[in-house]
């Protein structure tokens, strides 16, 4: 490579729960920099999964919708020959989370509740059961890599 490596910004865990991956989950979550508002809005989301579940906190089904989310492998297209395949590829760890982290606070954002805090609480609550449209994207994900595995052997 021509240039260094560009050095990665430390993320600071967040105030209630200490952990650095909801600070990730807050900062997907955030629009236009307001970051309190959007910690307020994934506080009060847990808060209603705590409420609704009985057996867990809401973190752990936060934690568990996130991991039912999670993509191992995707499809990436490449040209060859003029023509252009669909070749499945495994995800990097990072981009693994990224993805579903976007999937859920997308589709959350597509629901019908009436707050934002509730749709992401639905959304949270479906994707730990295995329901629900951010599980469906990564099911569909998933049936694209094995219907392309074929194509597996242009993967450079």
């Amino acid at each position: 490579m021509r240039r260094r490596k560009a050095k990665k910004n430390p993320i600071l865990p967040d105030p209630r729960f200490n952990e650095v991956v909801v600070t990730k989950f807050v900062n997907n979550l955030m629009l236009d920099g307001k970051k309190n508002l959007a910690f307020k809005i994934f506080y009060e989301a847990l808060d209603v999964v705590d409420s609704k579940v009985e057996d867990q906190t809401g973190l752990e089904v936060w934690k568990k919708a996130l991991e039912n989310v999670t993509p191992s492998v995707e499809v990436r297209s490449r040209r060859v020959g003029g023509a252009t395949f669909q070749i499945p590829t495994p995800v990097r760890e990072e981009r693994k989370q990224s993805l579903a982290m976007k999937w859920l606070i997308g589709y959350s954002r597509k629901r019908n509740e009436k707050t934002m805090a509730g749709r992401l609480a639905g959304e949270i609550l479906a994707a730990s059961k295995e329901e629900g449209a951010a599980y469906k994207k990564k099911e569909d994900t998933l049936r694209m890599a094995e219907a392309n595995k074929a194509f597996s052997h242009f993967r450079f």
